[in-house]
């Protein structure tokens, strides 16, 4: 009998993804919140909210738009008074994910200072402003004039186009049949479609396999089990 080869030995170099706003493709579900980024500086006010479910790109968007004007990014769990001046200082300031507790009082001053020195904060969260469990009334009134836009669900076209460029980004190409298999099968979401993606290239060659149906197949059947 002949033995079976090796798995392939891999080298983990890293796949780093692009966060440019060629990177970033544009389609229903966030073309309106793509359209708000692109009139920044010229917003309305000196916030701009962007909600949406988890798995949706929020958070991706976000990192375009902090790339693009240079924010700090924030965890606003770790928000005080005393770091506000830091943070303006910056003039634009990203504060993502705005879910659980935060210290209203330094967001509260984090906003007037930025309006103070015409500098922009991007809130990202799951639901709009106007839901969160706010206590402070001056914080209250200031996020809920704020303009929020939604980040919708991607729909089927743009989580093929996600997936076909993700393959791309790693020189393969494959064939509608197999994006069309993974779409049946996998979470709806930008990170399932990245970690599916990055599966099946460790596996093709660990295997010295192509990226096809049947090593599809074989994947989703070990994450799933017997």
């Amino acid at each position: 009998m002949t033995p079976k080869p090796a798995a392939q030995l891999v080298l983990d170099l890293g796949h780093r993804p692009a966060f440019g706003l060629d990177d970033f493709l544009v389609a229903d579900p966030n073309r309106e919140a793509v359209a708000w980024l692109d009139r920044w500086p010229d917003w309305p006010a000196p916030a701009l909210a962007l909600y949406g479910p988890a798995g949706s790109g929020k958070s991706h968007l976000a990192e375009v738009w902090r790339s693009r004007s240079r924010a700090l990014g924030f965890r606003p769990s770790d928000l005080e008074v005393a770091r506000v001046p830091e943070l303006a200082h910056a003039g634009a300031v990203v504060l993502d994910p705005m879910e659980g507790a935060f210290e209203e009082r330094a967001l509260l001053h984090l906003y007037n200072t930025l309006a103070e020195r015409r500098g922009h904060l991007l809130l990202v969260a799951r639901e709009p402003p106007s839901r969160w469990p706010v206590g402070l009334a001056d914080l209250k009134s200031r996020l809920g004039a704020l303009p929020a836009v939604a980040v919708g669900a991607p729909d089927d076209t743009l989580l093929a186009a996600v997936m076909v460029k993700l393959f791309n980004d790693r020189q393969l190409h494959v064939e509608a049949e197999l994006v069309r298999y993974l779409l049946l099968r996998l979470e709806r979401s930008f990170a399932a479609i990245r970690a599916a993606v990055a599966s099946l290239d460790q596996s093709a060659l660990e295997q010295q396999r192509p990226v096809n149906v049947a090593l599809a197949r074989e994947m989703l059947g070990r994450l799933q089990g017997p």
